[in-house]
């Protein structure tokens, strides 16, 4: 049957339903428990021979003569209810004219075992609370158009119990997150989505317009230099989870909108920092209850272990053959992007030519946990450097299953350097760098009352969440991603 011709069919019986006197929609439900709360004490209610009242969606439907069965399903689980003639008289015909698999609904029964074994419910009272107009598709994970999932994430839910729970352990991971950084002492804080200056970060923003200032603002790319200018404040531990936006390419490891949780600690450098990332890690493993050893496609990553170290110059050796990054030029790097089928634009500096290189080349090598060490400084504007004049950074990104899930730094707190910094950058975006950091006069006047040495870092948790569910694509972590309109 045609999908107009189903609707037309269940609204006819909605306007039945409704002719009764009965509402289709009621705000107020009696649901006494969760389904699986009733199944647990399942044998008390049958021995009490007790009346309950349950709710949830009607999934299956089977009829036998004068009786049939249906499975209920909430949040936490499904359940076998029984309609029977003899029981509900003309409730039960009403029932045959009126449900539809898909419907919500409350039911008023008491709890026996069927024949075979199965727990069910006797349904003494029913009602529809929503009555479903559309069928639920029969195969959905298997649809030929996979971004259809994603678009009607609702279906996805509802249709894969897999999804669900991918979903659901999300939700744990983002909980366990945030114990994790209340016993560390930090204060949660939030910071401006809309700022006038989209800092903290190397990358495009989204601009909009705010009439009632007649300004032009920006999504934020990251929250770091607000963040920093609490611990100018005086606070001196400051975590916030939340929403990122950067107006980029879109792939299975980016998502235009995307979760990072960012964290600051005043007194720390990056050596502090590392330690604070195994310890999050570890305590995520256990909170969790994950194994040591993590699967991630066909190989696994270790957790409890001490996690590997490797210079950023010594991953481009050893995976690109980037034998002396200082003897190399920016043009001869470039060749090399070339010929690893990279474009490079004329404006695109040496250290972010290397980072297209290692994040092409390099870092799908990266399996274990491993933090990548001292980043040039060309593409580190925030970072302090490892000695006075040197040009590399003390900066670590964690990667593990050739993800990177974690970029920090010991946070520079020279006024005088960052202006310069500002300024190199000014010139790249001058020459056509639209990545390159703007420049924050506001941020360096909060610089110049002072802000303590400190380290920070950002925790990408959709990847962190593809990570410990062995997912490949951001799509597949993200409730309702960022899709082209169909």
């Amino acid at each position: 049957m045609a999908l107009d011709d189903i609707r037309r069919e269940r609204l006819n019986k909605l306007e039945r339903y409704e002719a009764g006197g009965l509402d289709p929609y009621p705000a107020s439900v009696k649901r006494d428990f969760f389904i699986t709360e009733g199944r647990k004490k399942f044998l008390s209610l049958a021995r009490s021979k007790k009346k309950f009242s349950i709710a949830g969606r009607l999934r299956a439907w089977r009829e036998h003569g004068g009786a049939s069965f249906g499975d209920l399903e909430d949040a936490t689980g499904k359940i076998q209810v029984y309609f029977s003639r003899d029981e509900l008289g003309q409730g039960y015909s009403q029932a045959l004219e009126s449900l539809d698999i898909g419907d919500f609904l409350e039911i008023n029964g008491c709890a026996f075992k069927t024949q075979r074994g199965e727990p069910t419910v006797r349904v003494l009272a029913w009602r529809i609370i929503a009555k479903s107009l559309r069928p639920l598709p029969e195969k959905w994970h298997g649809l030929k158009d996979v971004e259809e999932r994603f678009r009607k994430r609702y279906l996805d839910l509802l249709m894969n119990e897999e999804v669900r729970k991918r979903f659901g352990l999300r939700s744990q991971i983002i909980e366990a997150l945030r114990d994790f950084f209340r016993g560390e002492g930090f204060s949660e804080v939030e910071t401006p989505m809309l700022q006038a200056i989209p800092g903290g970060a190397m990358a495009r923003p989204f601009q909009t317009h705010a009439n009632a200032l007649d300004i032009d603002l920006y999504l934020r790319i990251a929250p770091e230099l607000y963040l920093k200018r609490l611990l100018i404040g005086g606070m001196e531990k400051v975590y916030e989870l939340g929403k990122s936006f950067r107006n980029e390419g879109i792939d299975s490891e980016h998502n235009p909108e995307f979760t990072m949780l960012e964290w600051y600690a005043a007194y720390w450098d990056e050596e502090d920092m590392m330690a604070c990332v195994e310890r999050c890690f570890r305590a995520l493993a256990k909170k969790l209850k994950l194994n040591s050893a993590i699967p991630f496609g066909e190989k696994s990553k270790a957790w409890l272990k001490k996690f590997t170290r490797i210079t950023f110059r010594d991953v481009l050796k050893r995976y690109a053959l980037v034998v002396d990054y200082n003897r190399e030029t920016r043009d001869s790097l470039a060749l090399k992007a070339r010929q690893f089928g990279i474009e490079i634009s004329p404006q695109e500096s040496k250290g972010k030519i290397a980072d297209e290189i290692y994040k092409k080349i390099c870092r799908s090598h990266l399996v274990q946990p491993t933090f990548v060490l001292a980043h040039p400084i060309d593409i580190s504007p925030l970072a302090k450097r490892i000695s006075p004049g040197a040009d590399q950074v003390r900066r670590f990104q964690l990667v593990a299953g050739g993800l990177e899930l974690v970029n920090a730094f010991a946070e520079l707190n020279d006024p005088r350097d960052q202006r310069k910094r500002f300024e190199e950058q000014k010139r790249m975006r001058s020459s056509g760098e639209e990545e390159a950091h703007p420049y924050d006069e506001n941020f360096i006047e909060a610089l110049e009352y002072g802000m303590p040495p400190a380290a920070g870092a950002g925790l990408g948790v959709d990847r962190l969440v593809m990570l410990l569910t062995d997912t490949k694509n951001i799509r597949e972590v993200v409730l309702f991603p960022t899709l082209r309109p169909k």
